[in-house]
């Protein structure tokens, strides 16, 4: 863990928090408290913002628990999204052919595996664009009942924010051991649950990358940035923040890189940490 500690008492201006496993309990929602204590934040100046692997689509439930609107990274960095407008600011995408490369290099490492595709329109709901598509016989590692199934060519075959690769029975970490030295750096790989699925990104696009994009949107330049996160694919965003905090329930690599740990998600994490100055 890091010692940052001068930043801890240090108001921030840019708070960036994670969604599933750290802002939301395990029944995926807001508790009272942290509702209070991100309303009293914004009340005082302060913006607070989505960094999540979800998609724009699956935003709105987290605003209505909020009571607030929040500007959001979404897809782990790929996708700038205004949920009060309901419109996409920007995306980053994985081109046809680098889709087709990593799948070709996930099949020979990961033999079994599925394949999904998670697409952005330019709002969360657009009609015009198949918004997940997967393969068949993708078994999806959460409830996903806006899933269209298609040929595995047709997940291909049009640009993605993110690819899904899932092998149920493996943990995902070990899922990245296996592809990672065979992809380098023409990808970003993460994870956000270790149950059998990774996600793939364009180079260097991250949570942290997501979320400097988004402060340049605010027209901030340097903000003092508090993150919280709880999974791999936050730990870019907690070590590039001023002060990174990972919630007790974390996953160890969240936490060798954050510069404090809270309580847990369902101990209202968040907002113990929040409530240092709005109280």
């Amino acid at each position: 863990m890091g010692a940052v500690q001068d930043h801890r008492h240090a108001k921030p201006d840019l708070i960036a928090s994670d969604v599933d496993g750290t802002l939301i309990d395990d029944d995926e929602k807001v508790s009272a408290r942290t509702r209070a204590a991100v309303q009293a934040a914004v009340s005082d100046g302060a913006r607070f913002v989505l960094a999540t692997g979800r998609p724009p689509r699956w935003i709105a439930p987290v605003v209505d628990g909020l009571g607030y609107a929040p500007l959001a990274v979404c897809a782990n960095g790929a996708v700038l999204y205004d949920s009060g407008a309901d419109r996409v600011l920007g995306s980053v995408t994985l081109s046809t052919e680098t889709l087709d490369w990593v799948a070709a290099l996930a099949e020979e490492a990961l033999p079994g595996c599925g394949l999904a595709a998670e697409r952005v329109g330019v709002s969360a709901y657009d009609a015009a664009t198949p918004q997940f598509v997967s393969a068949p016989g993708y078994e999806h590692a959460w409830l996903n009942p806006d899933t269209t199934e298609v040929s595995a060519e047709e997940v291909l075959g049009h640009p993605a924010v993110k690819l899904l690769i899932r092998l149920p029975g493996i943990a995902s970490s070990h899922m990245i051991d296996r592809l990672a030295p065979l992809v380098g750096d023409r990808v970003d790989l993460t994870f956000s649950t270790n149950n059998g699925l990774i996600e793939i990104a364009a180079p260097g696009v991250t949570k942290a990358s997501g979320l400097r994009a988004l402060a340049e949107h605010l027209g901030f330049v340097d903000p003092a940035i508090l993150a919280f996160g709880d999974m791999p694919n936050d730990v870019p965003m907690l070590t590039m923040a001023r002060h990174g905090v990972a919630v007790a329930n974390a996953h160890d690599d969240a936490i060798a890189a954050a510069d404090e740990v809270t309580a847990s998600n369902t101990d209202n994490g968040v907002a113990r940490i929040l409530e240092r100055w709005w109280n």
